[in-house]
């Protein structure tokens, strides 16, 4: 009997296992790709394999090292538990799939998988909140070239984004209010998305914009006042302006400002991972202390957490079968 549907949910990708060779191998990969890094083939190869894989690939291993855990990379480990906690809410009618862009589970044997199954309608929930070239039209291209080869093809539903949807907002306040509720206050929000290089949001990409939505709405929702959040960018590198402000300026100057306290949330990473537990969590924590903060909150990311799964349930739900309550 042929699979009627299958949900895939999809992230970044992390580390096999944690030695050097395994970090060459996926940045080879991840930034290999022409949708992630914009630029010239040639100038960008020799600065991929003559200078970042050289020499990033060991100060990437030492910050894996401070992540790692028993189940393995973080990133994961929890995206196998929201697969299965999906799975739980969906029931064994409609298979909960986990493919990743770089790395493992590859998209190429997932597809192949669920297509030897009969597979007549694949809904994909790419785990982006904000829509970008560097995160979801990566994923539609890795999801048509392990279906190029393929006679059949399913019917597909795509969720290209869900940074405002009410579901999404309300499990953001949720996390923050029982923050709030377990530390008994308040302090500044700050709201961390992963940067951008400034030129892809001139050429057109949305990601900026939508950011700004979900930050607008997260404070809303949170009764915030102005002053008492801000929104900033991490992880940039290179030479090149990214979207700013900098999550490293602006902790700086909160701490440098007075501000002794600060609770940092990153709505854009729907489970931790390297960029959240060790970029975040821990070297901004030692930046903010650095220059005169006293206190640093890092608000873990949605994770596996009941209402994050829940979310999904509700975003799926008009593209499963009728009788998936």
């Amino acid at each position: 009997m042929p699979l009627e549907t299958a949900v895939l949910l999809s992230n970044l990708g992390t580390l096999d296992s944690l030695d050097r060779s395994a970090v060459k191998r996926f940045l080879k990969q991840f930034l290999s790709d022409r949708r992630v890094v914009e630029m010239p083939r040639l100038p960008w190869w020799l600065i991929l394999n003559g200078v970042i894989l050289p020499f990033r690939s060991g100060r990437t291993l030492q910050a894996y090292q401070r992540i790692w855990t028993d189940q393995g990379s973080p990133l994961m480990a929890y995206s196998l538990r929201q697969q299965s906690a999906l799975q739980e809410k969906l029931g064994s009618a409609v298979p909960v799939a986990l493919a990743m862009r770089y790395g493992n589970p590859s998209y190429q044997t997932v597809i192949n998988r669920l297509m030897q199954s009969g597979l007549e309608r694949l809904v994909v929930l790419p785990l982006y909140p904000q829509n970008s070239a560097t995160t979801t039209a990566t994923t539609f291209h890795h999801l048509a070239h392990a279906l190029a080869g393929t006679r059949h093809l399913p019917s597909i539903h795509f969720i290209d984004s869900y940074y405002q949807h009410p579901a999404y907002i309300e499990a953001l306040a949720n996390s923050v209010r029982n923050h709030w509720q377990k530390s008994a206050q308040r302090n500044h929000l700050l709201m961390s998305f992963h940067g951008l290089p400034q030129i892809n949001v001139d050429r057109g990409d949305p990601y900026y914009d939508q950011c700004r939505k979900t930050a607008s709405l997260l404070a809303d929702q949170l009764d915030l006042e102005a002053s008492n959040w801000s929104l900033c960018f991490q992880s940039r590198f290179g030479k090149q302006t990214w979207l700013k402000p900098y999550t490293s300026v602006v902790l700086s100057e909160l701490a440098t400002n007075g501000s002794k306290a600060v609770d940092i949330i990153c709505p854009g990473f729907s489970a931790d991972c390297l960029e959240t537990l060790d970029e975040i969590d821990i070297e901004y924590r030692h930046l903010f202390m650095h220059h005169g903060g006293e206190q640093f909150n890092y608000i873990a990311a949605l994770n596996d957490d009941d209402i994050h799964i829940e979310m999904m349930r509700t975003m799926l739900k008009p593209y499963l079968p009728a009788n998936q309550d």
